[in-house]
């Protein structure tokens, strides 16, 4: 499955931007520790050469790593890879420098410890919220979810379509902007899938459809428990899945 999901609202690597192109880059080495926190970034002359692109483009590069809180710059100094604890661990490109290099068990159960706090109270929102549009958006959804010849990716997808809808009805443009974090954490659960723990997925239609039911109701509280619930239970996915690959001769 890879990045195909959290690549779905960013631009496809082929129509990239030479800025775009570099920050990619850069973001990448940094996540991977090419350039460790504290180090000084390659100046303007050596990362011109390297990446064929102009001096303003490196500049503008710069300011995109600054704004995310990756780097800082200093005169007479240079350009320094910041402390993680000031990068925007909301940021999609992030997150997927993070996939690129290799999620480990804490990043993905960080993103569900995120999700646990802000999801069952959209879910919540929802059900206070939701218009009849927005319900029948989600019950076709949930139905999605029970259909018939899903390849893991295609659920993953249909599951990803029903959060961020969740996200939508909470008629709160600020639980949109989680998006990134859904997408990301049921891209590790879904990749990191073992058979056994596949098994689990087919209560996936009707543990959302639960969510969806409660909303109908009205039932805030309801909504927030089913959400939970299914949140909890992807966290627990990722865990047996880690716990399998210990177990894995090396």
């Amino acid at each position: 499955m890879r990045n195909r999901l959290l690549e779905t609202r960013r631009t496809g690597r082929k129509a990239r931007t030479s800025h775009a192109q570099v920050v990619d880059e850069l973001g990448k080495a940094i996540v991977a520790g090419t350039y460790p926190v504290g180090s000084i970034l390659p100046g303007d002359v050596e990362l011109a050469q390297r990446f064929k692109v102009s001096r303003t483009v490196l500049r503008e590069t710069m300011k995109t790593l600054a704004a995310k809180g990756m780097v800082v710059a200093k005169a007479r100094v240079g350009t320094r890879v910041t402390e993680k604890n000031l990068w925007n661990m909301f940021d999609s490109e992030i997150i997927s420098w993070h996939f690129d290099h290799g999620v480990t068990e804490e990043f993905l159960l960080q993103l569900y410890d995120i999700r646990l706090a802000v999801e069952p109270f959209a879910a919540g929102l929802v059900a206070e919220r939701a218009n009849a549009d927005n319900i029948a958006t989600l019950r076709a959804l949930a139905l999605d979810m029970a259909e018939p010849g899903h390849t893991t990716e295609s659920l993953a997808l249909a599951d990803l379509k029903f959060h961020l809808a969740i996200a939508d009805a909470s008629h709160n443009p600020f639980m949109r902007t989680l998006g990134s974090l859904i997408e990301a954490a049921l891209v590790g659960m879904f990749r990191l899938s073992t058979p056994q723990s596949q098994n689990g997925f087919s209560t996936i239609a009707e543990t959302h459809m639960r969510i969806v039911d409660a909303i109908v109701a009205g039932d805030v509280v309801g909504a927030r428990k089913a959400m939970e619930d299914v949140i909890i239970e992807g966290r627990e996915h990722i865990r047996e899945a880690y716990a399998a690959l210990a177990k894995v001769p090396v």
